[in-house]
């Protein structure tokens, strides 16, 4: 199947973000492909992508090759397809500081989680450490609690992501996280589990960031950050983000979040596209 989209498009953008953040056992990515292991309802397989002219090819594994219809909207967001990056950048231009990022990063698109609930644990890990760190975390969930990929082969992920039950109901002992992040991540997932915790944007962003805050453990920038990588916002934007905040455009003593937040209001409703812009100059000088 193919996956046509506006250009610009960039694949590098997309093998970098992932090539930071894969997930050993549940994604594997090369210069030219994208896989990981999925699960969907009662069905599990994987996906691959490679980069075509105007295009991705997605491949689906021989178990799940009629899933195509179900998976391709979710795939079309993940990879941010549907965009219209001239519009984007013609709003955005309107900032004269943002002039030079839009011109040396045409087309920056918003990288998307495949799974809301994946992306939620994995944005807890991520509070307070590195990304490198977050992802060796991760990583140790997946080996002590992901499912085996029945029709895994060759080169193609080997397990699951952890189910939401699985990760409430275990300790995590040793995983390497302090007491009380483990307890918050434990929380989020029973609450998932049991449906306490409605993850989706059904009521907005506003509403889903407070469902998220009412979670002892998980503020604002948890909660916002979930908002824009999870489903895409394109408004979205965590402005106490330390990438955000220390961005090359500010100059060598950064900015503040309330300044952020303030100057951020003539970025809507592109929020979350400045913010992409933002990280990619801050990864450069970093």
């Amino acid at each position: 199947m193919r996956l046509d989209y506006f250009e610009p498009w960039s694949w590098k953008q997309f093998q970098q973000h992932f090539a930071l953040r894969r997930l050993p056992g549940v994604e594997h990515l090369t210069d030219d492909s994208y896989c990981r292991s999925f699960r969907l309802g009662e069905r599990t397989g994987w996906f691959r992508l490679r980069p075509l002219h105007g295009a991705l090819e997605l491949e689906l594994s021989p178990a799940a090759s009629d899933l195509a219809p179900r998976l391709a909207p979710r795939i079309r967001r993940m990879f941010d397809l549907d965009s219209d990056p001239a519009t984007i950048a013609r709003h955005l231009g309107r900032d004269p500081l943002l002039q030079g990022l839009l011109a040396r990063y045409p087309g920056l698109r918003l990288p998307v989680a495949f799974d809301p609930f994946e992306q939620g644990v994995r944005t807890i890990i991520g509070q307070q450490v590195t990304v490198k760190a977050a992802v060796t975390i991760a990583g140790r969930l997946v080996e002590r609690l992901g499912d085996p990929l029945e029709d895994a082969e060759g080169d193609a992920p080997q397990r699951l992501f952890p189910t939401p039950q699985a990760i409430a109901d275990d300790p995590l002992p040793g995983i390497g996280m302090p007491g009380k992040r483990v307890d918050t991540l434990r929380r989020f997932a029973q609450a998932v589990a049991d449906g306490s915790l409605e993850l989706s944007l059904a009521g907005g962003v506003e509403a889903l960031t407070e469902r998220l805050c009412a979670l002892p453990g998980i503020g604002r920038w948890t909660a916002e950050y979930i908002a824009l990588r999870a489903f895409g916002q394109p408004d979205a934007f965590p402005a106490a983000d330390l990438g955000l905040l220390k961005s090359p455009l500010w100059g060598a003593e950064g900015i503040s979040a309330r300044d952020l937040t303030s100057r951020a209001e003539q970025w809507r409703p592109w929020r979350a596209y400045a913010a992409v812009y933002l990280w990619q100059s801050y990864a450069e000088d970093n």
